[in-house]
């Protein structure tokens, strides 16, 4: 597979806490969000797609069935909001509130 991320994909990914990880991936969703608001739709997807490549590293790492159905959840949460019909009825202050928890938790 061909990652952006090759540094983190090559192993790094599994030494960050996932408080760093999620952080990381909101900090993707958050570049998307603002991409998508200036209307440029392909920095929009090059962004998303990096914060889902992201998820998969931490998918792929994930020690426990319930940080699995968290990440899965949020995975298909995510597409659904930049690729499908927002089913779930997210939001851009949904989205921002929702990783600045782990951003702050990151920094602690």
């Amino acid at each position: 597979m061909n990652y952006q991320h090759r540094e983190l994909a090559s192993g790094r990914w599994k030494e960050l806490s996932l408080a760093e990880q999620m952080a990381n991936i909101g900090s993707e969703v958050s570049r998307a969000l603002g991409w998508r608001k200036k209307g440029n739709s392909e920095y929009c997807i090059k962004a998303v797609s990096r914060a889902l490549e992201l998820l998969d590293l931490s998918l792929n790492c994930a020690e426990s069935f319930s940080r699995l159905k968290e990440l899965a959840r949020l995975r298909e949460a995510v597409v659904d909001y930049f690729y499908g019909e927002n089913q779930f009825s997210s939001s851009e202050i949904l989205w921002r509130k929702y990783f600045d928890h782990f951003s702050y938790a990151a920094r602690k």
